[in-house]
């Protein structure tokens, strides 16, 4: 069982910690880099694998770590956001962060945090590399927040690279061009260091091929043309890549590609990491709320898609499986570009049920509604999200599928009312 803390300090800590979000989102290493420097520059004291994209980072990023794992590796998981617990982002062989060591780094170094204006992500990046160090992982695997060139984590020389799928989201940070957003991703580029890189659109490939060329990275392109006989069903994925069946718990031809980058990345990484061990990690990868079955007997799914591709790709899987519209229940950030997502939405479901959780930072209900009625999406507005889970759940049938989709900050919401806890050990 995951020790858990519920002292004062504790929360008190980890509520400063949040509270760093105030300061908003800095582009740029300065502020990383001196508060890793007070901290002793742990980042210099293991090997890491770095990854970047728009979608499929985080699904790629576990299944890394669980043929790593499975390969007899002591694996450093860093991901974001969290689902439940603060804990879940920072992971040693999927056992998250225990609440003393953050109580012990933010007593440490809070003083520097202060002093130096360190973001959430950048304390929290400085928080991870410290544990990780501490915990003396073999290697560290390590999504980006935002971005790649100026994001905290981009501090790191990793052993290998990897960008999955580049779309548009967060532009208002990244810019609005695939080029420009291409760019910032392919900063997590490094000289000399091999690119494993997921099939990309002709100008994004352009962009990103031309950066490797500058740094003398070979580039291992997997292109999802490649990857044959893809089944998928509630149950999962199977495929076959390079002659060898896969097959992973996380649905979608979506995640066929992901696995792919896992499987090429971890083959570069060591070549004592033999095809059985691929295929074990790939079977016991877990990786929550993407397309996750919520109830026992009826296909009900939850899924954190939030951007187009994302979206679209989500959407594409479950058809693929029943054939039929979902029943779908939406709660979006507030920041979400609407115009950009609604031509997923149109004509893909049976009925859209508006909802949201506004003290967790989520669009108002009436607010998503309006803008969705304004752009031609006929929907159901329920504020109240147990409600919403509620219709949705008398809706459904068999046959009949449900998903609810669009945020992490429903996480905890909806797997207490279906009755999901994984936040009590291993991950």
């Amino acid at each position: 069982m995951l020790k858990k803390s519920n002292s004062a300090e504790f929360n008190q800590l980890l509520e400063e910690l949040y509270g760093l979000q105030r300061l908003g989102i800095k582009v740029g290493l300065e502020h990383t880099e001196r508060l890793l420097e007070v901290c002793g520059n742990p980042q210099d004291n293991f090997i890491s694998i770095h990854i970047a994209g728009t979608n499929g980072k985080g699904s790629t990023s576990a299944m890394v770590a669980s043929v790593l794992i499975e390969a007899g590796y002591k694996v450093g998981l860093y991901t974001s956001p969290h689902l439940i617990r603060f804990n879940e982002r920072i992971r040693v062989n999927g056992v998250p962060i225990s609440d003393e060591s953050i109580v012990e780094f933010m007593s440490q170094y809070k003083s520097a945090i202060n002093e130096i204006e360190s973001t959430f992500f950048e304390a929290t990046t400085a928080l991870t590399f410290d544990y990780f160090s501490k915990k003396k992982v073999d290697v560290a695997v390590i999504e980006t927040g935002l971005g790649g060139r100026l994001d905290s984590t981009n501090v790191l020389k990793p052993n290998v690279t990897i960008i999955s799928s580049i779309t548009i989201d967060h532009t208002e940070i990244l810019g609005k061009d695939l080029k420009t957003i291409a760019f910032e991703k392919g900063g997590i580029i490094k000289k000399g260091v091999p690119l494993i890189l997921s099939s990309q659109s002709e100008e994004v490939k352009n962009v990103l091929f031309e950066i490797a060329d500058r740094q003398s990275a070979k580039v291992i392109y997997c292109n999802q043309n490649d990857i044959k006989n893809i089944n998928i069903s509630e149950r999962g994925t199977e495929f076959n890549w390079n002659g060898i069946n896969y097959e992973t718990c996380l649905i979608g031809e979506h995640q066929a590609r992901n696995a792919v980058l896992a499987i090429e990345a971890t083959k570069i990484f060591s070549h004592r990491i033999n095809s059985d061990m691929i295929v074990n990690g790939l079977k016991k990868v877990k990786w929550p709320a993407r397309l996750q079955k919520m109830h026992k007997s009826l296909p009900i799914f939850y899924d954190v898609a939030h951007n187009p591709n994302g979206i679209q790709v989500m959407l594409d899987s479950l058809f693929t499986i029943y054939h039929d519209k979902p029943i779908g229940l939406i709660a979006l950030k507030a920041d979400k570009e609407i115009e950009l997502i609604v031509p997923k939405l149109k004509n893909r479901f049976k009925k859209l049920i508006v909802t949201s959780e506004p003290e967790l930072g989520l669009m108002e209900a009436k607010d998503l509604y309006d803008s969705l009625m304004k752009f031609g999406i006929n929907a159901t507005l329920e504020p109240d999200i147990i409600k919403a889970i509620k219709i949705i759940n008398n809706a459904i049938s068999n046959t009949n599928p449900g998903l609810i989709f669009g945020s992490h900050y429903i996480g905890e919401t909806i797997y207490k009312e279906y009755n999901f806890f994984f936040d009590n050990g291993i991950i």
